[in-house]
């Protein structure tokens, strides 16, 4: 009768069979690109250029002088005929107005101008001796606005000048970047102006930019402290207010609770935005009673 074999030493000789597979060949390409990681370059940041505000323009500041008529140096005539030929005619210089000596051998004559359209301005002609002994030379011929000069007003950017009703067909006003009534859409809540979040951020389909809530605020005092709030006049007399009228229209967002549009086309505030408690003659309850 044969022997079985146990069932541990059959797993024992299976076990001692076993040959260890080869290892797979290495990609070389793969081991160079790991040793040497692609470096990318940097991305250059995205300028975002503000509209240009010039300066504030300043003028010379005008001058309080006392009047003194001592030539110290006794180049009156000269400081004068100097003016003269800055101003390129004789008549754009008029009499002597003072002469001005702040600092040791430097003393400036001043003129009255007589140039069209600078009124109350001074020609200032400055002389200077280098010692005691010397002669003294002229150094500069300025104008400068005297204390009653007629002076231009500051001059005040295009985008600040702007008033409603200025812009036109075919005008463009640029909106600036940072402008404070704007905030970007993904940072204001959907609710506030009813955004539809999967539009704006799946599809990209949503607004740049929305009201802020600077923006709002100046909006619904704008509009409600205007003709088209409870204080004008055709309000004051109106029978009902807007908000009972089957006319008013309210408006989405986060300003629907205050404000609506008139859809009544005989009324003055047809197709314009009207607060709830304005009111005009032309309300739709406003009936005639039958005689």
């Amino acid at each position: 009768m044969a022997k079985k074999k146990s069932l541990f030493k059959k797993l024992r000789k299976s076990a001692s069979s076993l040959v260890a597979e080869p290892e797979a060949p290495v990609d070389e390409a793969i081991l160079e690109a790991i040793a040497k990681p692609k470096i990318e370059a940097p991305v250059a940041p995205a300028i975002v250029r503000k509209p240009y505000i010039a300066p504030k323009k300043t003028y010379p500041a005008k001058i309080e002088i006392e009047v003194n008529k001592t030539d110290l140096f006794g180049v009156l005539s000269l400081a004068k005929q100097a003016a003269i030929e800055d101003s390129g005619k004789s008549e754009y210089v008029g009499e002597l107005y003072s002469i001005d000596s702040d600092e040791e051998r430097v003393v400036t004559y001043l003129f009255h101008a007589k140039l069209p359209g600078y009124n109350g301005w001074l020609w200032a002609v400055t002389a200077a001796k280098v010692d005691e002994v010397s002669a003294a030379t002229i150094c500069d011929v300025v104008l400068l606005p005297g204390a009653k000069a007629l002076l231009a007003p500051n001059w005040v950017p295009y985008s600040q000048r702007i008033q409603p009703g200025d812009i036109g067909v075919g005008d463009i006003v640029p909106t600036a970047p940072d402008d404070e009534r704007l905030t970007p859409s993904y940072a204001s809540l959907p609710e506030d102006e009813e955004l539809e979040v999967s539009q704006l951020f799946e599809f990209c389909l949503g607004r740049a930019r929305v009201l802020s809530i600077i923006g709002r605020d100046a909006a619904s005092k704008r509009w409600y402290e205007g003709d088209r709030g409870p204080r004008a006049a055709i309000a004051k007399a109106a029978p009902k207010p807007c908000s009972s009228c089957g006319f008013f229209i309210p408006i989405a967002g986060s300003l629907r609770g205050a404000f609506g549009v008139c859809s009544n086309a005989i009324s003055p505030e047809d197709a314009r935005v009207v607060s709830f408690d304005h009111g005009c003659g032309a309300h739709s309850e406003a009936l005639i009673k039958a005689e």
